[in-house]
């Protein structure tokens, strides 16, 4: 898992929390342990709290690709409207991550399922140069580089397996406003399947020319959606490393086991819910999503 360590600090409806642990490859890297051993590879600043850093090595993440450097930790602070659909950013300091410079320790290179968690895609393009042709890898990213960098992020597709986005960013990408003609689009540059974050109302995929749409699971009450997408992307992730092999069915089931994390990780502010999840209650919820969808 490559991707961001940050401290957040999130408001929404229900409440709000200061310097919590968070990141990209945070959510998605405790996610995918669920699943599979999972390598961690980001930065962090010497104000990194060391009761953060607990909460990865208790959840047997291999952490030796998680690098100190002199200066502050990645912060971001988000407010969620009402709705918990749309949000503010109230602020965002790079610091260490300004001139983050990925390097894949041997135990990590070792992997054959990649996670290029949302980063700058030179930043992506920086560990596929380190990983093999046959890797597995799983492409994420966002407005910001969409706008500002597309043709970078065109790049780091056309070398990913699957790619990751939610519903406005695909169309943003592509131009299209047809889902279906957007994904094509992508497909088109040469990743194998595409997943689209739906939130609320699920997920989708495209792979071999047929769609698979799981919906969203219905919760009573949503506290904070920050990560989930990045936890649904590691658990989708850790899911297609557990069955060895990204098959059709393996990426059918990876949708669902993300849902269900995701569905998880918003029931609570940060990573609070997802850093106690155990998989037999992922395996619980599980059972609930195939009769929710059986007719």
């Amino acid at each position: 898992m490559v991707g961001t360590i940050g401290i957040d600090d999130i408001a929404t409806p229900s409440g709000q929390v200061r310097e919590v642990l968070g990141g990209s490859a945070t959510y998605a890297a405790i996610a995918s342990r669920l699943f599979a051993p999972t390598s961690l590879v980001s930065v962090v600043g010497e104000d990194f709290p060391p009761a953060h850093h607990e909460t990865l090595l208790s959840r047997d993440i291999n952490l030796d690709g998680l690098r100190v450097e002199s200066g502050k930790t990645f912060r971001w602070g988000g407010r969620y409207h009402d709705d918990l659909n749309s949000r503010e950013t109230v602020f965002v300091e790079l610091n260490v991550v300004d001139n983050f410079e990925p390097r894949l320790p041997e135990s990590a290179a070792a992997h054959r399922f990649i996670f290029l968690g949302n980063t700058a895609p030179t930043v992506q393009m920086g560990v596929l140069d380190q990983v093999c042709d046959e890797c597995f890898v799983v492409t994420d990213s966002m407005d910001f580089w969409i706008e500002g960098q597309r043709r970078g992020v065109t790049d780091v597709f056309r070398r990913s397996s699957l790619v990751v986005l939610n519903d406005q960013e695909v169309r943003m990408f592509s131009g299209e406003l047809s889902l279906t003609s957007a994904v094509a689009h992508i497909m088109h540059l040469g990743p194998r399947a595409v997943a689209v974050k739906r939130g609320e109302y699920g997920a989708a995929l495209a792979a071999s020319g047929a769609w698979f749409f799981a919906p969203g699971f219905p919760l009573s009450e949503v506290v904070d959606p920050t990560g989930a997408g990045d936890a649904f992307a590691g658990a989708m992730l850790g899911s297609i490393a557990e069955a060895g092999q990204p098959t059709d069915a393996a990426l059918r089931r990876a949708i669902v086991y993300g849902s269900v994390v995701a569905s998880y990780t918003v029931e609570s502010f940060g990573i609070a819910r997802l850093a106690t999840l155990k998989r037999s209650e992922v395996d619980a919820r599980y059972c609930m999503f195939r009769r929710l969808v059986e007719f």
